[in-house]
């Protein structure tokens, strides 16, 4: 039993970070890929604000994971659910980031030209790609099985967001 809840841990650590190159990787070729005149780029510190946080939401949820300190016992069903909001998560986050194609920025930017996206996920919410983030780690702090580590994954990522999004509303 323990060594199958070890190996659980080691399978969601490992997607959080394969998760974090992926972001990592979709951000260098982003900036590679851009072709458009920027006409204002600006809250380039969100970004690192954001790594700052996502950084301190894992090392709180998997702090906290590792204990029996608000441990539910259902680890099969939790990492089950975990496991197919990652596959939603990531349907979603790509498939935003494949339908902006060149207008994709992790900053906000104004391009000279922009037209409003209205396709794909676009149709329904402003801003799908944070929906399909924000899904990935509820899925990782789900996937430990703690209630307290969904929340100290959750506050940080949000308090980010919500800081995010009042950025692109001014």
């Amino acid at each position: 039993m323990m060594m199958m809840m070890i190996s659980k841990i080691v399978i969601i650590v490992a997607f959080a970070y394969l998760y974090g190159i992926f972001e990592i990787f979709m951000s260098l070729w982003q900036k590679q890929k851009r072709n458009q005149d920027i006409v204002q780029s600006g809250d380039k510190a969100s970004i690192w604000i954001l790594s700052a946080f996502i950084a301190i939401g894992y090392l709180l949820s998997f702090s906290i994971g590792a204990t029996r300190i608000g441990r539910i016992y259902h680890w099969d069903t939790f990492f089950a659910i975990g496991a197919l909001l990652t596959i939603v998560g990531l349907i979603i986050r790509i498939n935003s980031i494949l339908t902006l194609k060149q207008h994709f920025t992790y900053t906000v930017t104004q391009i000279e030209h922009h037209q409003l996206i209205e396709a794909g996920f676009y149709k329904y919410i402003r801003h799908p790609g944070y929906l399909g983030q924000i899904i990935i780690f509820i899925e990782i702090s789900i996937s430990i099985s703690n209630w307290l580590s969904i929340l100290l994954m959750m506050i940080p990522v949000l308090s980010n967001r919500k800081y995010k999004m009042s950025y692109f509303l001014n």
